[in-house]
């Protein structure tokens, strides 16, 4: 059986988050919300109402800028501490972190040496992913490309985006045809997806770490 974790990047949005937790609700599905530190500042009820429906919420960087891994001056550790301080008590007990890929490129660009000894000294469990269908390009077809990598493994993690692209007005449709195809939704994350579970590296990361920044 093909199962499914469903999270969610780059929220909290007043116009989308809502919309998204509603349908979650209606489907009994619980998930993980990245934020971004510089959307908390305004929008913390949000992620407060998703933590309180059972969703886990993770810290998806501050400003959603530059990639860490091409960071090439100090600051990488307070993009990812300022935000951490923002979540506050919403943060689940492992700490969970999710690198900015830049397209959902799984390559150097992930982390430097300042991101990556930072979240091992503050205990963090990186949490990656192996699908995107990329809702944030194509959000009116984005469906159908999700359904065909979710049944092409048997554990899926997905990225989605509570952006206002209009693509999460399709998650519905998405839920009801994976279920349809016997697909089971799960909160936790496939192990394959986690290479440092609190602050300790489990799964080769040199490959996610940019080389100039040691």
């Amino acid at each position: 059986m093909a199962t499914i974790t469903l999270t969610f990047d780059n929220g909290p949005e007043p116009d989308v988050t809502p919309h998204v937790l509603d349908t979650l609700r209606r489907h009994d599905l619980k998930t993980t919300f990245f934020v971004l530190g510089r959307k908390l500042v305004e929008h913390r009820a949000l992620a407060e109402r998703a933590h309180g429906e059972g969703h886990w919420i993770g810290n998806h960087t501050f400003n959603h800028a530059v990639p860490l891994g091409l960071m090439t001056g100090p600051g990488a550790a307070d993009e990812i501490a300022r935000t951490e301080a923002l979540i506050g008590d919403l943060a689940h007990e492992r700490r969970f972190f999710r690198p900015y890929g830049g397209g959902g490129l799984l390559d150097r660009r992930l982390l430097n040496g300042e991101a990556r000894d930072h979240l091992a000294a503050h205990g963090y469990t990186m949490v990656l992913w192996n699908a995107i269908p990329e809702d944030w390009r194509d959000p009116e077809g984005w469906v159908a490309r999700a359904i065909e990598q979710c049944f092409a493994q048997e554990e899926t993690l997905i990225v989605l985006h509570d952006l206002p692209t209009g693509a999460m007005k399709h998650l519905d449709r998405f839920i009801v045809a994976a279920k349809d195809r016997g697909a089971a939704f799960r909160q936790d994350f496939p192990a394959s997806c986690l290479p440092m579970i609190k602050g300790r590296v489990v799964l080769p990361i040199d490959s996610y770490v940019s080389e100039a920044a040691g």
